[in-house]
This record gives structure tokens, sequence and C-alpha cells, in this order.
């Protein structure tokens, strides 16, 4: 979610995609294909998928550190929210997954509830356009009848803004969190929120504090079993960080479940 955002574009370093990628394209049979660069804060993120013929094994984004560096302590507040970047995935990712791009927020001072009241990135994967994610009103405040298994879609009351029913945000859709984590007294570090509209999931958005992408750490999470997905989307089976302190960058992936004859 973002309640602000602010443009600050910085120039594309293409080698770092080049970098992070090389060893893993080198493998047998698979080859890297290149989606879209944006700028984000101080650098460029790029997306890209690894392929194994015409069947994607993995999709994500290169997000160099100077990006989570260079992210600015205030932002202007805006509602609702625009995405600092929109930035396109591959075509054989939206073809063959679904998937169609991701919008990227940062959120200097976090945003409610408690738990997300720190300084954290935003990272939304949507399996519609940009041009259906721009039309969200949360006009429609039907929740799904099924989620992931102990998350939860909150009502969530905002000073000057009222309630979000479902944790609805313009723009965006309704956020599904994990239960435990949303009821905790601590705040969180990264988890993976689960996005719907009209009751039909939307996104999946890894939801990452600047603190941990500082560490320059490689970590995993845990993508949702989400029930309800269009028949064109194929869910991957799990979401991986992984820090190239050469790069000096992450390399965000999901990686795809293998085809079955």
């Amino acid at each position: 979610m973002s309640w602000g955002s602010r443009q600050h574009a910085g120039p594309l370093v293409r080698a770092v995609l080049g970098l992070l990628v090389a060893g893993t394209a080198a493998c047998s049979r698979e080859r890297l294909v290149q989606g879209e660069c944006k700028p984000f804060n101080a650098a460029e993120v790029c997306t890209w998928a690894r392929m194994s013929g015409n069947t994607v094994v993995a999709f994500g984004a290169t997000i160099p550190l100077r990006a989570v560096e260079g992210a600015p302590e205030e932002v202007p507040m805006a509602w609702p929210p625009k995405a600092e970047a929109v930035i396109l995935l591959p075509a054989a990712v939206d073809s063959a997954v679904g998937f169609s791009h991701m919008n990227i927020f940062w959120e200097p001072h976090g945003h409610p509830p408690g738990p997300y009241l720190t300084p954290h990135f935003d990272f939304h994967f949507n399996n519609i356009s940009a041009a259906d994610v721009a039309k969200i009103d949360c006009a429609d405040s039907t929740k799904p009848t099924v989620l992931p298994a102990d998350y939860e879609l909150p009502d969530v009351a905002i000073p000057q803004l009222g309630t979000l029913v479902g944790l609805c945000v313009p723009g965006m859709g309704m956020h599904a969190m994990p239960g435990a984590e949303l009821h905790s007294t601590a705040l969180f570090q990264k988890t993976m929120i689960a996005g719907y509209y009209h009751k039909v999931p939307i996104f999946l958005e890894p939801m990452i504090t600047r603190a941990t992408l500082m560490e320059r750490r490689t970590f995993s999470l845990e993508v949702p079993s989400v029930a309800g997905e269009p028949a064109n989307v194929r869910l991957p089976t799990g979401f991986q960080a992984k820090y190239d302190s050469t790069a000096q960058a992450y390399r965000f992936e999901f990686s795809m479940p293998a085809k079955t004859s």
C-alpha cells in the first residue's frame, strides 16, 4: 500500500541485470528475456524472465541497492496514491503466466495498521493490466469468499479517509495479510500480501522494510496458496530476494512450478 509517492529518476546501469542473471541464464536450455526498465530513486529497476524453451521458469525484477539507499526521508502525501514506477514484465510472462507488470511504492513512515508503521517498500506484481489497476476505485466492497490459510482482509479506519473495507486502496485493491502478523505488537520486517478486487485475486506483493533491504542479505518469503485465480494466471510457488554483493543489487525472483504433461 501507499499513502504518498514521489518520482525521483536516476540513470540506468543495465550491466547490473547482466551480472545478476549471467550465471543463471547459462544453465542448460535456459535463456534470459528482459522486460522493461524504469527509473526509481537513484537507479533503474528492470524486469526479466528466465525461460526454458517457451516455459517461464521464473520471473521478477532487479532492484539496485542505490534505489533503496536513495529513498527520500519525506514524500508529499497523496490520495489516491500513485505508483512511483510502473514497469512491464516481459510479454512472455504476461502471455504464459498472466502477470502483467509491477508497481513500486515507497512508504517513508509506513502506513496503518500498526505493524506496518515503519519505512518500507511495496512491490506489487499485478495479474491485470496497468489500465485496469488504474480504474480500481474501491466502490466494490465485496470481499472474496476464500482467503489463503491464516490470511485476513481487515477493515481499517483511516483519519480523514474513513474506513477502508478489506484495506482497499484506490489504484491498488484490497490487501490480505497474514493474521498473526496483522495482530502482532511488533513491527513487521518482510511479508507477502495477496491482493483482490471484485472478489478476484489481482496481485502478489512483497512488502519489505528499508532496514531489511539494507542488510544486504538473501531471504525468502512464502507465497500463499490463492484460490480463484483467473484461468490465464499461473501462481508462482516461491519468492526469493537474492542479494549480489558484486552488482550491489537484489534479484526479486518468483519461481514457477514445473509444467506437467
